[in-house]
């Protein structure tokens, strides 16, 4: 017997269907996408009445839509569908006033209403994003709602839903929704409502979870044996820039470890995903508006360079690393790092190899997901060929390139390293290859864009013009330089050019005027303002690394911490003062690692002094469940 075959998608943008409400749903099948009409990502914004809905054709486009057409009011921007589940309240568009929202879990004895959310959980067929829908009919044994970006289809003559799912009533009331995906769950659904009968408890976080706690393990004489392999080349690396197997300078702490409650843990999860996405969006804000992209001090002959990077290779971003303070004043993030960012060895293998030696088997391990998220960002982009990697000669480097090698391998790809640029040459093309002759094609380096832009910057304005119009020069009479490689046109390189924007502090600023008085923003200007000034502030190059030529000023204006470095010449953004919390008199600073832009692990670094610099050391983070914290 023969069963009908599955309708074939519907092209990118084709009206699917029009349930209750009246409000179009349309396909989102990308991969029919005209390019001629969606020439950038500019295009795939969603706009009504000049409010941002959201990116065509995706889930929460289709919600936010929905409720502002059929309703008047929006939610508030989300990273993920399933963050939803977590709001409190609506804003009406007419006059900004905020309703109040209640989230239901699945199994609830408040049943759905037409023209609520119905929230799916992130894993399987949601992978990552989660899924929201509107609920547009209810009944005892099953539910009908309206969506995009699942079934692509236009939907039958007469049906006025998207899908319907089975529903089970329990005995006492509770209403169980039927994922139709063996490998997806359903949350439950939120309701605009006062009426929290049966409802998610609003509960307060105690922010005494957000503390983090030293602990250590007994040394068992196992502190002098060499706790790595040797034999392994990121291992090996690091062993010799250490001086040893050890995460920590000072041999008295070589037994000591920090812990961090699970609540903590989830924070900063949805903290790295949601900072992420207003990264992004401060990004695109800043690439449309020439005033503000002169702040950024880049080469105005690089911005149409940048602008296409962004437009092209939006989603090709490998890693990065937010730095945060958490404790029980809050979580606060100082910067992203989404170029060249470092300590992801520490963080997704040295870290766990030191837990092993030492026996630590209190909860688990920070950054026990980081190698194989990396894996995945690798095989999300699809590299063909040789993968280059272009690393220069610091011993960190080193084991920095040869870990990351290690998970492009795994992810299926060749992969060489470069050392500095001796090797280079010329093939017959004017093409730059490497010292066996391979064509350079695709690279990922350690050295930060900002170290090609000084070059180009030393060049003459023949070569700014040169670059303008993407003309390739000829120059094998000479080696090839750093921005022969990373600026050619036919070079793909990661991270991409874009990440120029938000690496840099110029950055901050807009974040804090798009989302003013958000909870994980620090207040930050180009210029210092009175209130930070009567608050105490932190004065910080635009560019910079390694924690150079930052300052940092208490309320009365005293110089409480310096750093020098070589980055005293750019302009300085001015932030918030918000130190860093002191543990056993360590200064203490959380970083969490992203890949393909979403959370993927973390780990901390120590100071005895308020600034975090590369020479800060990087013991290991565990997670906890709450109630063994001392203050859970």
């Amino acid at each position: 017997m023969k069963t009908d075959p599955k309708p074939q998608p519907a092209k990118f943008g084709s009206l699917l269907g029009v349930g209750p409400g009246e409000v179009p749903v349309y396909s989102s099948d990308y991969a029919s996408a005209d390019k001629a009409e969606l020439p950038n990502r500019q295009a795939y914004h969603s706009y009504v009445d000049g409010l941002f809905m959201g990116y065509k054709w995706q889930c929460v486009e289709f919600a936010r839509r929905w409720l502002y057409l059929s309703k008047g009011y929006v939610f508030d921007d989300v990273p993920m569908a399933y963050d939803i589940f977590r709001l409190h309240s609506v804003r009406v568009v007419a006059d900004g006033t905020r309703l109040p929202l209640r989230s239901f879990r699945n199994g609830a004895r408040r049943w759905p209403e037409p023209g609520c959310l119905l929230i799916w959980d992130e894993g399987g067929e949601f992978d990552i994003t989660g899924h929201v829908a509107i609920v547009s009919e209810v009944f005892k044994d099953r539910i009908r709602c309206i969506e995009q970006n699942v079934e692509n289809s236009v939907w039958p003559e007469g049906q006025t839903y998207s899908r319907e799912l089975r529903v089970t009533v329990t005995q006492d009331g509770g209403y169980w929704i039927d994922c139709s995906y063996s490998d997806a769950q359903i949350l439950g659904w939120v309701m605009q409502t006062a009426d929290d009968a049966f409802a998610e408890p609003l509960v307060e976080v105690d922010p005494r979870l957000f503390n983090l706690e030293l602990r250590e393990v007994p040394d068992d004489g196992r502190a002098d044996a060499c706790w790595l392999d040797a034999s392994n080349p990121p291992e090996a690396a690091y062993l010799e820039m250490m001086g040893g197997a050890k995460l920590v300078r000072d041999d008295g702490d070589r037994t000591k470890y920090f812990v961090m409650g699970e609540t903590a843990k989830k924070e900063l999860r949805r903290a790295t995903n949601e900072l992420h996405a207003m990264f992004m969006r401060a990004t695109q804000y800043a690439l449309q508006d020439d005033d503000l992209l002169r702040k950024f001090n880049l080469p105005p002959v690089l911005w149409p360079r940048i602008r296409q990077s962004w437009e092209n290779r939006r989603n090709q971003m490998i890693t990065g690393r937010f730095d945060f303070a958490v404790s029980e004043q809050g979580v606060k993030a100082y910067e992203y790092n989404c170029d060249s960012a470092a300590c992801h060895m520490e963080c997704g293998l040295v870290q766990g190899k030191w837990a092993d030696h030492f026996g630590c088997t209190v909860g688990h391990d920070a950054g026990e997901d980081l190698f194989e998220d990396l894996v995945g960002a690798w095989q999300k982009v699809g590299v063909k060929g040789t993968l280059h990697i272009m690393r220069d000669r610091d011993p960190e480097e080193i084991y920095h390139a040869r870990y990351m090698k290690a998970a492009i391998e795994a992810a299926g790809l060749s992969c060489k390293v470069i050392r500095g640029l001796s090797g280079l040459g010329w093939d017959d093309q004017g093409c730059v290859v490497d010292e066996d002759g391979v064509r350079i094609d695709t690279v990922w380096k350690t050295w930060a864009w900002e170290t090609a832009i000084d070059q180009l910057r030393a060049e003459c304005d023949a070569e700014a013009e040169n670059l303008r119009l993407h003309k390739t020069i000829d120059r094998r009479a000479t080696a090839p330089r750093l921005i022969d490689v990373l600026l050619r046109p036919d070079v793909m390189v990661y991270e991409p050019l874009w990440t120029l924007i938000p690496s840099n502090k110029a950055i901050l600023p807009i974040l804090a005027m798009l989302y003013p008085n958000h909870p994980y923003l620090l207040d930050t200007q180009f210029a210092l303002t009175g209130d930070l000034a009567r608050n105490g502030y932190v004065a910080k190059p635009i560019v910079g690394r390694c924690g150079h030529n930052i300052c940092i000023y208490d309320h009365n204006n005293d110089l409480i911490g310096e750093t020098v470095g070589q980055f005293d010449d750019r302009d300085q953004i001015y932030q918030q003062l918000f130190r860093l919390p002191v543990i056993d008199g360590l200064h203490v600073q959380v970083s969490t690692f992203s890949a393909a832009g979403t959370y993927a692990g973390a780990g901390v670094r120590v100071d005895r002094s308020p600034i975090i610099t590369t020479l800060s050391d990087l013991p290991a983070l565990r997670i906890v469940e709450d109630k063994e914290l001392a203050g859970g």
